[in-house]
């Protein structure tokens, strides 16, 4: 039965509740008692709107995450249409990442979940090639415009440039230094700008 507009700002103000709780006291800060006091609500209301209780709740709130990793990096990640642009997505990812601090609610959400595998799989899968696909939308542009080589595989590129960003990122959150995930970022954008000479485009 569909949720009502009223029940379905109740789900989400605990799903946002429970992503605070994380976001301030990381893995520890996942109990049912705190989320409930955080967003004034009982428990049978939170198991009105979350049947399977914590793990239920916290593949929400993956879900959740994992559309904030996106919707983060917007209006740059869907408008990658001049190297300018790069520069600023780029940044912009950076500056995501500082401020969300050694915390990842989206890596704390998953390891909550013991036994929805299947589920956690699609989680991650959905933001790979959601992000993956506005990446290879903008390289796609880039060779429309000439802009880098007109063989380069889009889909490929993408893949590593997130590969290595994902990495950094989960560098960032052990030692707490971003330095990989710069170097991931400034290293995938420089092969990519790198372009045809006169002689290798005419295949000299």
């Amino acid at each position: 039965m569909p949720l009502t507009r009223k029940g379905a700002a109740t789900r989400q103000r605990i799903i946002e509740g429970a992503a605070g709780q994380i976001r301030e006291q990381g893995v520890f800060g996942v109990r049912l008692e705190d989320v409930m006091d955080r967003t004034a609500t009982s428990k049978s209301q939170l198991f009105h709107y979350f049947p399977g209780g914590k793990e239920e709740l916290m593949l929400a709130v993956a879900r959740h995450e994992a559309a904030r990793v996106i919707a983060d990096q917007q209006p740059e990640l869907g408008a990658l249409t001049s190297w300018d642009a790069w520069r600023q997505w780029r940044d912009k990812v950076v500056r995501r990442y500082r401020e969300q601090g050694l915390t990842c609610p989206l890596h704390v959400a998953m390891s909550q979940l013991e036994t929805a595998t299947e589920a956690r799989g699609l989680v991650v899968g959905e933001l790979i090639r959601h992000w993956q696909g506005e990446l290879a939308a903008g390289i796609r542009h880039m060779r429309s415009l000439g802009e880098t080589y007109p063989d380069l595989d889009a889909d490929r590129e993408a893949a590593a440039l997130l590969a290595g960003v994902q990495g950094g990122v989960l560098i960032y959150l052990s030692t707490g230094s971003l330095t990989h995930l710069e170097a991931a970022l400034d290293q995938g954008i420089a092969h990519l700008r790198r372009r045809p000479t006169r002689s290798s485009a005419m295949g000299e």
